[in-house]
């Protein structure tokens, strides 16, 4: 996500825009529609409304526009997704510390990701605006007391509390405030140099001298470093001054009432934007072909994403497919699958099949995370009798092995990756150079939701899987 730059001097998308004709924002209101907050004031929700609706847009038509030229040309093959970030972003957590670190940790990914696969690399955080999350239960239970499950700062609070979980509309306009906060650091960090990783000393590599593949990893950054100062002599100049480093956002669009506030549309361009991300998706429990979620995202004109998994039919994957790119535009959508090390040989070569008998070529991004999840209870450690969720890093890469495999095997592409993480250094995830195990849990343990790569487990990932890119050639 570069500084704006001025519609005139940008280059004008060749690909055709999503047609909207008789769509407007509101359009998911006469369609069932899941995963909503209920709110017990219905004029201070019109007060928050209304309050979205006069607030500036968080992106730009224009740079909406590239990320979807780019996403085109991932499924071509040409570029390679790196989709992170936190599972839910925290108000508290709108801080420069936290945030230069997940933008440290994605540069450095997109750089080895780069180096291991010959291919420019997309950047998208999940970050900016991913302050809501959907549940499987809509109340929880403690010691006999039931109230509405924590949904994310967006709509309430994680503390325990009658008042702390009950939805409040206020929340929508705090989260576009902490989003345009996060944007403009993160934009102000890429203008000042801070993308100018090139150097090895920049790159915290401790974990590597616990991995058998250690030296390899430090031969690697050593490389990526060389590569970007011989360009740097050729040049005459650092790379930072070369090009301009673009970094898009994304969001689950989970809160319709927030992303309809913020559907606008823009002088001289036909059709309806969602100026508060650059990149919605749709996630597994609002994929519904004739869902609220399905008819609202069928009119904007962004690249969006739909996440595919376990208990999705074929059918039901290609009646998303219709109703979400009727006209099989270039750039227009993303299938992210995540069916988890378990399920993905048996889940995933169908929908690959069926898909390709359409003739659509989306580009397919593998979430190695959420089919991963499991609960355990420590016997000893910070969280002993505890139950709490972790991932392995050894199921998560396995994953994504067969991932690349399966789509090789069906003719396919697997053309991205997306990651739950965290640029710091929490235990959340098992696994990894250090071994992490379930009794380090509780060190650091700080997600309100999913578990995260840490940084460590997220940089050895990206040299994982960068290996595997190179030596398979894909």
């Amino acid at each position: 996500m570069s500084t704006p730059r001025d519609p005139r001097s940008s280059p004008k998308s060749t690909l055709p825009l999503q047609a909207t004709e008789g769509w407007n924002p509101g359009v998911w209101r006469s369609s069932p529609t899941t995963q909503q907050p209920v709110y017990s004031d219905p004029v201070a929700l019109a007060a928050a409304v209304a309050s979205l609706r006069s607030l500036p847009p968080l992106v730009t038509s224009w740079e909406i526009d590239r990320l979807r030229n780019q996403v085109a040309e991932a499924a071509e093959g040409q570029r390679f997704l790196l989709q992170g970030g936190d599972c839910a972003e925290r108000f508290d957590e709108c801080a420069s510390a936290p945030i230069a670190a997940r933008l440290k940790i994605l540069l450095q990914m997109s750089l080895v990701l780069a180096h291991g696969g010959r291919r420019r690399v997309i950047r998208v955080g999940r970050f900016a605006g991913q302050y809501a999350k959907p549940r499987s239960t809509s109340t929880e239970t403690r010691d006999g007391v039931e109230l509405p499950s924590y949904r994310g700062d967006n709509i309430n609070a994680s503390a325990f509390g009658a008042s702390e979980r009950a939805p409040d509309p206020a929340r929508l306009v705090e989260g576009h405030s902490r989003s345009a906060l996060t944007l403009n650091f993160i934009r102000s960090l890429i203008d000042g140099g801070f993308a100018d990783l090139h150097h090895p000393e920049y790159w915290d590599l401790d974990f590597a001298s616990h991995s058998p593949r250690g030296g390899e990893y430090q031969a690697m950054v050593e490389a990526i470093g060389e590569a970007l100062r011989f360009m740097e002599s050729l040049a005459g100049k650092q790379l930072g001054e070369m090009s301009q480093v673009d970094f898009f956002t994304s969001h689950e669009a989970l809160v319709l009432e927030y992303e309809e506030a913020l559907t606008r549309q823009v002088p001289h361009r036909p059709g309806w934007w969602n100026l508060s991300t650059h990149f919605p998706w749709i996630g597994l429990r609002t994929a519904d072909p004739d869902g609220g979620h399905v008819a609202y995202f069928s009119g904007i004109q962004n690249p969006i994403g739909v996440k595919i998994g376990p208990g999705m039919s074929v059918e039901h994957v290609l009646a998303l497919v219709e109703r979400l790119d009727p006209h099989r535009s270039p750039g227009r959508l993303t299938l992210i699958h995540r069916f988890g090390r378990e399920g993905i040989a048996d889940g995933l070569p169908p929908i690959l099949r069926a898909v390709a008998e359409t003739g659509r070529k989306p580009l397919w991004v593998c979430d190695p995370m959420h089919g991963n999840t499991r609960s355990v209870v420590p016997d000893s450690g910070p969280m002993a009798g505890e139950k709490v969720k972790t991932r392995s890093f050894d199921d998560i890469l396995q994953e994504l092995e067969m991932a690349f495999e399966i789509h090789l095997e069906c003719g396919s592409r697997l053309g991205g990756v997306h990651f739950e993480l965290t640029g710091e250094n929490v235990i959340e995830c098992t696994g990894g150079a250090r071994g992490l195990s379930d009794t380090d849990l509780g060190h650091g343990y700080r997600s309100q939701v999913d578990p995260r790569l840490n940084y460590e487990q997220a940089l050895e990932m990206a040299m994982r899987i960068a290996r595997r890119m190179r030596d398979a050639g894909v």
